[in-house]
Parts: C-alpha cells; sequence; structure tokens
C-alpha cells in the first residue's frame, strides 16, 4: 500500500503542476513548477522515496527515449544531420573530457572517474523544458528540429559515456584501446538489436493481425513493451540498452509506415503514449524535488568533502560548472554553425551567424529528465562493498545544474527568441499539395472501382452511381483547390486559415447544440456520446 499511495501521490502532482504553470502570469516552465511541488511533498509530507538505480533507469529511460527516436521528424533531422551530429557526439565528447577535467580540478576531493562521470550526465539536452519555456515565444521549427535530434542522439551518447566512466571508477583502470571496442560493442550491438526487436514484432503482429483480425488494446500494449524488450535483451548480452531503445523509436516510425495498424489504434495509441511521457517527465521532476531536501539537509556533510566547511561553496561549484558547459557550448555552436548553416556556398554568400541566436542554441541546452535519471544511476557502492566516492555530492552538483539551466532559460530565451529568425527552410507547400492531389486521385480510382463492383447486377445501381458521385465530387474540389492555389503560397495559407476557423466555429456550434438536447433530455446518453466523438475527431483534425 505504501508503494501504490507514493506513486498516486505523485502523479497527483504531476497533474497540479501542469494546472500551476498555466496558472502563473510569467512563463514558468511546467519542470519547475515540478521541482518546487516535489520540495514542498518533500518537507510537509512524510514521504520520503528511495530510488534504487538500475530499477529507475529501466523504468524511465527506455520509454521516454523510444518515444523520442520514435517521433522525431526523420526529414527535417536529415537535412541539418551535420549539425546535429556535430552537437549530439562532438560536443558531448568535448563536454566530457573538457567539463571532467575542470570539475575535477574545481573539487580535487572528487575522483577523476567520478568528474568524468557527473561531466556524462550533464552533457544531454532536454528539448521538452525548451517546449515549455517557449511555450508562450514563437520559437523557429528548424531550431527546435536541431535541439530535438540533439537531445536525442546526445541522450545516448552522454549516458554511454556514463557508463565508461562508472566502469572506470569501479574498476580503477581505463584503457582507450579497450574502451573503443567496447564502444563498438555497446554501440552496434545495441543499435541491431533494437532494430531487430521492432521489425520482428511488428512483422509478427501484422502476420496475425492480416489473418486473425487486429486487437487494439493488444497492439497498443505490444508497442509499450518494446522498448523495455529492447532494453533488457541489449542489456543481457552486455551491449547498450540505452541505444537499443533509441533505435527501436527509430525503426518503429519506419516500420508503420509498410504495416498499417488500424486508425483507431493508432489515434488512442497516441493518446496513450502522450499520457506516459507527460507522467513519466513529469514523476521525474517531482522526484527531484522531493530529494531536494534531503540533499538540502546533507549539504554540510556533503561539503566536507570538497574540505570547505561552509555549504555555499556548493552552490559556488554549481555556478562555476554551469559557467563551465555555457562557455564550452556558447563556442562550440559558434564553430558549428559557420561550418554548416552559415557556410558560404554557390547560391549563398558567407554569413556571420547572429550572436543572438547562437546564446539562444546555448541557452536552450537546458538539462532535465535525462542528466537527473542518468545521476541517479551512478552505484550506491564500489565492487568491494564501500560507499561509492562522492555520490552524494555528484547528485547535488547535478541537481543544481539542472535547476540553474531551467532558470537561466526561462529568464534569457524569452528575450532572445523574440523576433529571431535562422536560415529558412525550403516550402513543403509544393510537396504537401502533391501529397493531397496524388492521394485524392487515388480514392477516385478506388471509390470507382467500388462502385461499379458493388452496383454489379443490382437494380438499384443509381443509388451507388449518385453515392459514388458525391464522394468523389469533394475529392475532385480538393485537387482543384489546391492545382488553383499551387502558385501562391501566402493565398494558400490565407484561404486554409479562413476555412479551418470556419469549421471550427460550426463544429463548436454543433457541440453545443447536441449537449443542449443531452441536458434537456432530447437525446439519449449513448447518443450524445457518438456525435460528440465525431465531432471531436472532426475538430482534431482541423486543429
Amino acid at each position: 500500500m505504501e508503494i501504490v499511495s507514493i506513486v498516486l501521490i505523485l502523479l497527483v502532482a504531476v497533474v497540479i503542476s501542469g494546472a500551476i504553470s498555466r496558472m502563473l502570469p510569467v512563463a514558468l516552465p511546467t519542470p519547475l513548477v515540478q521541482i518546487g511541488l516535489g520540495s514542498l511533498i518533500g518537507l510537509v509530507a512524510d514521504l520520503r522515496v528511495d530510488l534504487d538505480p538500475e530499477l529507475f533507469l529501466l523504468l524511465f529511460l527506455p520509454p521516454l527515449l523510444f518515444l523520442d527516436g520514435w517521433r522525431i521528424p526523420k526529414d527535417e533531422l536529415l537535412k541539418d544531420v551535420s549539425t546535429v551530429f556535430e552537437l549530439a557526439l562532438g560536443l558531448v565528447l568535448l563536454t566530457v573530457v573538457g567539463v571532467g577535467f575542470f570539475i575535477h580540478w574545481l573539487v580535487p576531493a572528487m575522483p577523476l572517474a567520478v568528474a568524468f562521470a557527473l561531466a556524462a550526465v550533464v552533457s544531454p539536452t532536454d528539448p521538452i523544458a525548451v517546449s515549455a519555456i517557449a511555450a508562450r515565444v514563437p520559437i523557429p521549427k528548424r531550431m527546435m528540429h536541431i535541439l530535438e535530434g540533439e537531445s536525442l542522439l546526445n541522450d545516448a551518447s552522454g549516458l554511454v559515456c556514463l557508463r565508461f566512466a562508472i566502469a572506470a571508477a569501479l574498476t580503477g583502470s581505463f584503457s582507450i584501446g579497450q574502451a573503443s571496442l567496447t564502444f563498438l560493442w555497446l554501440a552496434v550491438g545495441g543499435i541491431a538489436i533494437g532494430v531487430a526487436v521492432t521489425l520482428a514484432v511488428t512483422r509478427a503482429k501484422a502476420w496475425i493481425s492480416e489473418r486473425f483480425g487486429e486487437d487494439t488494446g493488444s497492439q497498443i500494449l505490444i508497442s509499450l513493451l518494446i522498448p523495455f524488450a529492447a532494453y533488457i535483451l541489449a542489456e543481457h548480452v552486455h551491449c547498450s540498452g540505452i541505444l537499443a531503445a533509441v533505435a527501436a523509436g527509430v525503426t518503429m516510425t519506419f516500420a508503420e509506415i509498410t504495416r498499417q495498424a488500424l486508425p483507431t489504434t493508432r489515434m488512442r495509441r497516441n493518446s496513450v503514449w502522450d499520457t506516459l511521457q507527460f507522467s513519466l517527465n513529469g514523476i521525474i521532476f517531482v522526484l527531484l524535488g522531493e530529494q531536494l531536501p534531503g540533499i538540502l539537509s546533507a549539504a554540510k556533510q556533503t561539503v566536507r568533502l570538497t574540505n570547505h566547511a561552509n555549504p555555499w561553496w556548493l552552490a559556488i561549484y554549481v555556478l562555476a560548472i554551469m559557467l563551465a558547459l555555457a562557455t564550452l557550448r556558447f563556442a562550440w555552436v559558434w564553430v558549428s554553425f559557420r561550418l554548416t548553416l552559415f557556410r558560404a556556398r554557390e547560391d549563398i554568400p558567407y554569413r556571420r551567424p547572429d550572436w543572438r541566436l547562437v546564446a539562444a542554441m546555448s541557452f536552450a541546452g537546458v538539462r532535465g529528465a535525462i542528466t537527473l535519471a542518468g545521476v541517479l544511476t551512478i552505484p550506491l557502492t564500489l565492487s568491494d562493498g564501500t560507499d561509492f566516492p562522492a555520490r552524494d555530492l555528484a547528485i547535488f552538483l547535478a541537481a543544481g545544474v539542472i535547476i540553474v539551466s531551467l532558470i537561466l532559460a526561462s529568464i534569457c530565451l524569452p528575450l532572445l527568441l523574440r523576433g529571431l529568425t535562422m536560415p529558412a527552410e525550403p516550402s513543403r507547400q509544393a510537396e504537401e499539395d502533391h501529397a493531397r492531389v496524388v492521394s485524392a486521385q487515388a480514392a477516385i480510382c478506388a471509390i470507382e472501382q467500388t462502385q461499379h463492383t458493388l452496383a454489379e447486377g443490382r437494380s438499384d445501381a443509381d443509388v451507388y452511381a449518385a453515392a459514388g458521385a458525391r464522394i468523389m465530387d469533394l475529392y475532385r474540389e480538393r485537387i482543384d483547390s489546391r492545382i488553383q492555389q499551387s502558385g501562391d503560397t501566402s493565398e494558400t495559407r490565407r484561404y486554409a486559415l479562413v476555412e479551418r476557423d470556419l469549421r471550427l466555429a460550426g463544429l463548436k456550434a454543433e457541440r453545443d447544440a447536441i449537449f443542449d438536447m443531452a441536458r434537456s433530455r432530447s437525446i439519449g446518453s449513448t447518443l450524445a456520446q457518438k456525435l460528440i466523438r465525431e465531432i471531436d475527431l472532426l475538430e482534431v483534425r482541423y486543429r
């Protein structure tokens, strides 16, 4: 009962934090509200969550990384793949080495391997926190795509580096040659297992669905189990479960294209995954807040590890680490953008990167759920049973970096993003128009064939002809509107917005009328639910 009560309290805190963040007059990110609410729970309630590192890693990271890999825009990622790789791999390695040595110099009492482990966990970024911060300020889509791609890959690379650092701390030795071979096995094996698990599962469920029908609940449950299966299998053969979860998510995109699920399954599955992502991310930050009172109360003992007596030294260390991370990221983003987005090409001359853009990308490197999850996976003890050196200090510093990065981004990002532009992406309107026209033409052909098949030999064939003609006219109208507006993208967007607003106004009126009839008992509740569901589906489409 105690475990169930703790889980329910955490979920309620996540719900309340979302409501509070929307009520606040300032654009305070939800993660900060969740940390504050968790701290309040830790202070007021008699609640203490003892986190097992391995269990924490298994429960939280596979589904979150799997979903990131599944939903990240693949085409947009490939367009800026060089920038993403430079940030996700080059910057992570530079952060682990550079900031690791800096932390060891700053806190000589922290062993070098533990300093590298701390640098590894503060290297991944969190785009969800950035989205929460930028909710009230428009953020360039291309910038968000780069941040999402960077986060997906640096989550994996940072946690793999963390694994090496922990292994060095446990064994007391480190070999570059052995580490390279181990990294190759971890990476290749993890990616291969993630791809294989997803393909095997999706092929099996497609084969069963084609022959025996599809059960929506089972399909959703299977999608929830895939990341855990990939992670556990990879860890069992000593590969990277993190990379397996990411690879499984990326593969899920392509597997879904070739093996279609029922529309009901896709819609319900998206809702389930949205809820799971919201809950897991929220619980992580609430747990961080719940742990904070204990961490702060132990600050006097923790600071003694640094050969100081005043706990304020810990705040100085957090700010120093944050300054090192920000400086390193600013310099790397500047160089990366000069070599990729702003490089001279045949049709575009060289342009100097806007300092506001570089600064916004730097402040957008917010640390969040993955950093907290990673630092909590540091073992409690060494191989000989003694306490892991400076574990509490590493957790305190990582928690401090998360909070400070969130606060700085909350203050600076809205100012930097206002009016900020990036190098323009090619318009996708022509591609969208072409896709809509081709799909509409395919629909007309299918309707004509089905109409003739159904009407053949029937006395009421004219009914089928009239119904088919009415439906095909709708598709022909779509084709004509796209062809006529293809030359003026601004007019197309304006027309689409006006049409959307009018349709939404009509749907709202329909819904209000049905609710009125249901309240007055003019129609039954079952019919009202059916009609409202149809209207809701249409409104989701237009929104």
